[in-house]
């Protein structure tokens, strides 16, 4: 059955793949579908992750980052935001401008300034090879689930780091560690996450610095980062908040709708070689996080992995 003879018809609401006679059954909102080939391309943001949830008093409003819109839609109280990744450090922004008090535990979130020596961090990050590295070249499987980089593209782009949320305001805690007798619980782990981020910004200029080496750019070497004062609350009052946002990132769910055994790795990622499973012939994957490379799941990156996919398709 060709694509386009589908289009039209209801869409996809869940879908089951099981092998059958070297063809993929794949179960639709209208009906059963056979194919030689099935690529999968549902996005990297699948399952949000909530550590510690299960221990918040159910009359507590929670949020996923995914479910926010604007800060009218929460409740009245401050607002504990657990995640500093780039959506946590965005939703925490606009909050603290619309002057509601905001409390952030942290995690390691890696960051970088939004302009260096003239050019956008997209720039850098594009030229220097930063957005090429191959997930074979991550110091663990679990680094595929590092958060992107802190910053923002509000009011045309601008530094968003930790530092910058709490020069405006915020109050800035270690890891999330759940509620236990009234109050909300945070890891001393505040300065450790802090320089861990600092180490991967120290990382991300090497690559700038050796593209500047490479092409003989003009370069301005950008400021360092001031001290970190890494003196964070470990534990404050539950009744202070009116809402829990989750902004810790999102785990692959794969394995809850794809019927193939050993299709997937601990984490919940694809075993596959160029997005080819290797549990079964015909099944593809593409714009997964780190699926080849770290622009795998971003619009500047994924075209070389369809390439890829479309070429083994061919071949099949």
């Amino acid at each position: 059955m060709d694509l386009y003879e589908y289009q039209g018809k209801e869409l996809f609401r869940r879908v089951g793949i099981p092998v059958s006679d070297g063809r993929l059954a794949v179960s639709t909102s209208g009906g059963e579908l056979s194919a030689a080939n099935v690529v999968i391309a549902s996005g990297t943001y699948a399952t949000p992750h909530r550590p510690g949830a299960q221990t918040l008093p159910q009359d507590l409003a929670q949020v996923d980052v995914a479910g926010y819109r604007n800060p009218s839609m929460l409740p009245p109280g401050q607002v504990l935001v657990v995640g500093s990744g780039q959506s946590g450090c965005q939703i925490a922004e606009e909050l603290l401008e619309a002057s509601r008090d905001v409390t952030i535990a942290c995690g390691r979130a890696p960051w970088v300034y939004r302009r260096i020596s003239g050019h956008d961090v997209v720039w850098w990050a594009v030229e220097d090879g930063f957005l090429d590295v191959p997930v074979d070249a991550l110091p663990s499987e679990e680094a595929r689930l590092f958060a992107n980089l802190q910053a923002s593209g509000h009011d045309g782009g601008h530094d968003l780091t930790t530092r910058t949320l709490l020069d405006r305001g915020a109050t800035l805690a270690g890891h999330f560690l759940g509620a236990e007798d009234g109050r909300v619980m945070f890891a001393d782990d505040l300065g450790d996450s802090i320089a861990w981020g600092d180490a991967r910004h120290v990382e991300f200029m090497g690559f700038v610095e050796r593209l500047v080496r490479e092409r003989g750019l003009e370069y301005e070497s950008p400021r360092p980062p001031p001290p970190f004062d890494a003196d964070g609350p470990t534990s404050l009052p539950l009744d202070r908040f009116g809402v829990v946002l989750f902004a810790g990132g999102f785990r692959p769910s794969y394995g809850e709708w794809v019927d193939v055994p050993d299709a997937f790795d601990a984490l919940g990622f694809p075993l596959h070689r160029d997005g080819q499973s290797v549990a079964a012939p015909g099944l593809f994957f593409l714009g997964t996080h780190f699926l080849r490379k770290r622009k795998s799941s971003l619009l500047v990156g994924v075209g070389e992995d369809a390439t890829i996919v479309a070429d083994a398709i061919t071949m099949r």
